[in-house]
């Protein structure tokens, strides 16, 4: 690695009304796949992972992730972990547009980058939060890394590479849309592009008029160019932490996210499908998504003594008689948000438990 910028990672406190977000601490590092920018909050906790953001295509760290840790009950969990959002190559605010001709980094040499980040900042473990492309980034990076990785939440992964029939409809889509139009049928579903919300109207603006559009359209074809995970339940290329998969309801990537479900085990892996989210739950149900990040990272260990959410006080027996039947901190669960009787069913270790958030 050459050239690091030193900086200055301040703490991070709770917002108050009427306060405005504390500056932000943004490092450049060389890698052997180029330059990559990631900005830290917080500083780091002892014995504590860092909980560390990959953004998707047509995106960056804030328009991504943005609505999701400036929510309020998320203050929380961010005073427990220090932050480290990472911009792909070319996605910062104010990033160049590249020459023609630059090679953009495949999604596995974007995974190779990650240590580089860890390395200068000297952490050693990580839980991962990444979103489509970033999920992808992210799950790679634990495949190749897996003692670094404590978990990942994971929404709208495909772990999946173009099949030809993929490829074919894609080709097609690209002879009648803008580059816009195909990003953005990526991250929201048909009915939110049709309904036209101010969401929408906002992220086609900002995906429109970014002025490194031609960086985004590079992250877009690498992301369409990623090779299979291969991911096999039992198998041995297999996400060894625990994994919360995240999609919206009808979203775009529901059937993918369903996929790469039964294809990890079913004792570290919860599957989250959250019913009114749409393509993003992150920007479009923030709270119930701050409330799963927590329950889940109390399952890992963490957190024990925090405030309950309305999601685990709605659970809490339940879950001390399923922690007490299987032994240790890894259960498998879907928490299906279409439900209303929040309660947890009776089930058998090591079986998908239906519960209601």
């Amino acid at each position: 690695m050459a050239e690091l910028q030193e900086v200055q990672i301040t703490e991070e406190k709770p917002l108050l009304p009427g306060q405005t977000p504390e500056a932000a601490k943004t490092h450049s590092v060389e890698t052997p796949y180029g330059s990559v920018t990631f900005t830290v909050y917080g500083t780091p906790k002892p014995k504590r992972p860092a909980i560390l953001t990959y953004h998707d295509v047509g995106l960056n760290y804030k328009s991504c992730f943005q609505p999701l840790f400036q929510f309020g009950d998320m203050q929380e969990i961010i005073q427990n972990f220090v932050r480290v959002h990472v911009d792909a190559p070319g996605m910062e605010e104010g990033a160049p547009v590249f020459p023609v001709g630059y090679q953009y980094p495949s999604l596995d040499q974007l995974a190779d980058m990650i240590p580089c980040i860890l390395q200068y900042l000297n952490f050693s473990s990580v839980i991962g939060v990444g979103v489509g492309a970033g999920a992808y980034v992210l799950s790679r990076f634990a495949l190749t890394h897996p003692d670094t990785v404590e978990g990942l939440v994971l929404i709208n992964i495909d772990p999946n590479a173009k099949g030809w029939m993929d490829w074919a409809a894609h080709k097609l889509t690209g002879l009648t849309s803008s580059i816009p139009e195909m990003i953005l049928g990526h991250l929201f579903s048909q009915e939110e592009l049709s309904g036209n919300s101010e969401l929408i109207q906002k992220y086609r603006n900002i995906i429109t008029h970014a002025p490194n559009l031609d960086n985004i359209e590079l992250y877009w074809n690498s992301y369409n160019n990623r090779r299979d995970l291969n991911l096999e339940r039992g198998g041995d290329v297999t996400l060894k932490c625990p994994v919360m998969l995240v999609v919206g309801d009808q979203a775009p990537h529901e059937d993918a996210v369903v996929e790469c479900n039964s294809k990890l085990d079913p004792t570290q892996t919860s599957f989250l499908k959250m019913a009114d989210s749409g393509g993003q739950p992150q920007l479009t149900q923030p709270g119930k998504l701050t409330e799963a990040f927590k329950y889940f990272l109390q399952g890992m260990g963490y957190m024990a003594s925090s405030c309950m959410t309305r999601l685990s006080r709605s659970r809490t027996a339940s879950l001390t008689s399923a922690a007490s039947m299987d032994g240790n901190r890894s259960r498998s669960r879907t928490l299906s948000q279409g439900s209303e009787s929040g309660t947890l069913p009776s089930g058998t270790p090591g079986h998908t438990m239906e519960v209601s958030c």
